[in-house]
């Protein structure tokens, strides 16, 4: 029985388009195809941690891909104005991406949150890793003094990110996951079952064969490309940075009850 409060499948379509989380969002196509054609040219920083050698030098193969498990535009031909994200995609995904927590809260998996969006992303993943803690996970605890990219690396309310001086980082690197991991190992602690991320963070959990499921702007298309060759298990298609944070809201209570997870309150 669906939890008080939690949107229909209907209404969470009808919300990703009227907050442009999904439908017409803010990211201008010039912006998308800029952005495949820098990964197609092999620049490493829209590969978030990936490698992914040179199966991907045709800009028209991220674009097919992009249109596939996005919902770009797929003509090549349009190159600059509105661009888009189809919400019936960002629902799929997030069904795909509650099944592999419900896997997780099954067998109480222990499981690395993190984030290399925390202005936008942050509460998303509080909110999950609290669901996960709730259903008897293992919240995986970053050991202390990370560094990575000359910034700190560090967990607020159980997720896991990077900052410098008195700022949150917004990154594409991988370089903190690797920190992490390589953290772990000298104490003798396993890597996780699951990571639940973005950008480089799910990039590279998946290029280190740990289980990953994340989001994905239509400007980053790694993360689709990975999980197009099952690198990556779900990335799920979303404006990763709209005008509030709550207008994720809805979209992880939808998640967190298809995944049989109760939101803390």
């Amino acid at each position: 029985m669906p939890i008080p409060g939690t949107p229909s499948r209907a209404e969470l379509v009808d919300h990703l388009i009227r907050t442009r989380i999904a439908g017409e969002v803010a990211t201008p196509r010039e912006n998308n195809l800029d952005h495949y054609r820098r990964l197609a040219n092999g620049d490493r920083h829209y590969w978030f941690g990936l490698e992914l050698g040179d199966r991907w030098t045709d800009e028209q193969d991220v674009l097919a891909v992009m249109a596939e498990r996005c919902g770009v535009n797929d003509d090549p031909q349009h190159r600059q104005g509105q661009d888009t994200i189809d919400p019936e995609l960002t629902v799929d995904g997030l069904d795909r991406m509650a099944a592999r927590l419900r896997k997780a809260a099954g067998a109480r998996e222990r499981v690395l949150v993190a984030t290399g969006h925390p202005g936008a992303l942050l509460d998303v993943h509080r909110a999950t890793a609290d669901a996960l803690r709730a259903a008897g996970c293992d919240i995986v605890v970053i050991p202390d003094g990370l560094l990575a990219d000359e910034g700190v690396v560090f967990q607020l309310a159980d997720v896991a990110m990077q900052a410098g001086g008195a700022s949150l980082w917004h990154t594409h690197s991988p370089q903190p996951l690797n920190a992490v991991l390589d953290g772990l190992a000298q104490l003798g602690q396993a890597p996780p079952d699951l990571v639940v991320a973005d950008h480089g963070w799910a990039g590279r959990a998946g290029q280190r064969g740990i289980d990953s499921v994340g989001y994905a702007d239509c400007n980053d298309p790694a993360l689709f490309i990975a999980e197009a060759e099952g690198t990556v298990q779900v990335a799920v298609p979303l404006d990763d940075h709209v005008r509030s944070p709550r207008y994720y809201d809805p979209m992880v209570a939808y998640l967190l009850a298809a995944a049989g997870l109760t939101a803390a309150r």
